[in-house]
């Protein structure tokens, strides 16, 4: 039986904990730091996910045979490396090879040595050359943060004014840090957006099931970006052909210039797409499993998750096939008020035991409180998801249920999985 460690507290790792935990080579199961939902399957160690030290001394004395790494602050820090060096094993990419998605610079000079189709752009570290700049160029317009934001550091501008705010936000007023010291200012594209992570052996590229998610935080795309109000699988216009050629013109030319350069990719590449009159072109890559795209997927996966990470640790991913359940999946993120900008936290969930059966609660932003009553304790609180036989049934089960789930502040999206997009 092998004993794994989680490393992250959100959705994502509560999704992955759930499904690691029907693993029948699956020991012992934990999560550093978790949430009230893991809790209630592993045992929640208090350490942060980027105090690399302490995990790897929890992992010795824990005795773990596999770490899996969810977000993607700790695979910018170097943990997989760092677990390396000391003879631990872990699934997640290099910190040399996640710079695909702690630099978006790096990731898009990548794109352009490789060939892969995507926006085209100028990159500035000084706020008045990128202020000409934008005023020089036609709207709408992308400005996005170099570095980690949360998924918070892009801009969508309308305006040339918008753009402006955005550049002095992140350049001079530095609301992201270290992270905006560089920025892209990319033409924006048309199209429908999708998401297709795919696993990676270092050279073998296996695709998931694809996604949409959805970014904004009001209903009709509209207000701040978050980082992430809900998703659903499969997007019927995902065709598999579509997959193949996304497959082939982004992921793969991608991998491959990884491991040329020397940074073999090991782990999952998610992919965000736009699909153009012009074909697919990557909006960006990230170096993990996404949030809340993984809440949709996992359910859908029939393999076993175990393997199937195994297999890309010991770089025999082209012998695995994966199987995926026929039915649709939708998720809806339920967030506390004021998300994605300044909210509180402490307030009781109630109606968790009160969903009907088969309705999925993956615990984000939740700690267990006094009494053992569970409350929120972030932005993003829950993901509520189900399976159906097809989208509307699946949405149709989620949305039935989410009024059971009260907390103050509450706030979702109504719209997701409403219309293919």
């Amino acid at each position: 039986m092998a004993n794994i460690l989680i490393v992250g507290a959100g959705g994502r790792e509560h999704a992955l904990a759930w499904k690691l935990r029907q693993s029948p080579q699956v020991g012992r199961l934990y999560v550093a730091p978790g949430n009230a939902g893991t809790a209630a399957m592993a045992t929640n160690l208090d350490i942060q996910p980027t105090d690399l030290p302490t995990l790897a001394h929890a992992a010795r004395i824990e005795r773990i045979d596999l770490t899996v790494v969810g977000p993607e602050a700790p695979l910018a820090a170097g943990l997989v490396d760092f677990f390396v060096r000391l003879g631990l094993v872990a699934f997640g990419p290099t910190q040399s090879a996640a710079r695909l998605e702690s630099s978006k610079v790096f990731a898009k000079d990548l794109m352009q040595r490789a060939g892969i189709p995507c926006a085209r752009s100028r990159t500035f570290s000084d706020f008045a050359e990128a202020k000409g700049y934008v005023e020089s160029q036609p709207v709408p317009m992308v400005v996005k943060a170099d570095g980690l934001a949360a998924g918070k550091g892009v801009t969508v501008a309308q305006t040339k004014e918008e753009a402006v705010a955005a550049l002095h936000a992140i350049m001079e007023e530095h609301v992201f840090g270290a992270a905006g010291s560089r920025v892209l200012v990319e033409e924006c594209l048309f199209g429908w957006e999708a998401s297709l992570l795919a696993l990676c052996d270092g050279e073998t590229v296996l695709p998931l099931a694809p996604a949409c998610d959805y970014k904004r935080a009001r209903d009709g795309d509209r207000g701040p970006n978050t980082g992430g109000m809900g998703s659903f699988s499969p997007p019927a216009r995902f065709t598999p052909e579509l997959t193949q050629q996304v497959k082939e013109s982004i992921l793969l030319p991608a991998v491959r210039a990884l491991a040329k350069e020397g940074h073999p990719y090991q782990g999952v590449l998610y992919a965000g797409l736009m699909m153009t009159s012009e074909g697919p072109k990557a909006l960006e890559f990230n170096c993990r499993f996404g949030d809340p795209e993984t809440q949709v997927l996992i359910p859908r996966l029939e393999a076993d998750l175990f393997d199937i990470m195994m297999a890309v640790v010991d770089r025999t991913l082209d012998k695995v096939q994966l199987r995926w359940r026929q039915e649709a999946c939708v998720g809806v993120v339920l967030a506390s008020g004021g998300y994605p900008s300044q909210y509180e936290t402490g307030y009781p969930i109630f109606g968790l035991d009160d969903v009907e059966e088969g309705v999925l609660l993956f615990h984000a932003g939740t700690r267990t409180g006094e009494g053992g009553r569970v409350e929120t304790a972030g932005g993003r609180v829950l993901t509520v998801a189900a399976l159906g036989p097809d989208l509307a049934l699946a949405r149709e089960k989620v949305y039935r249920n989410i009024p059971r789930i009260q907390f103050r502040g509450r706030h979702y999206r109504t719209d997701i999985a409403a219309e293919e997009r």
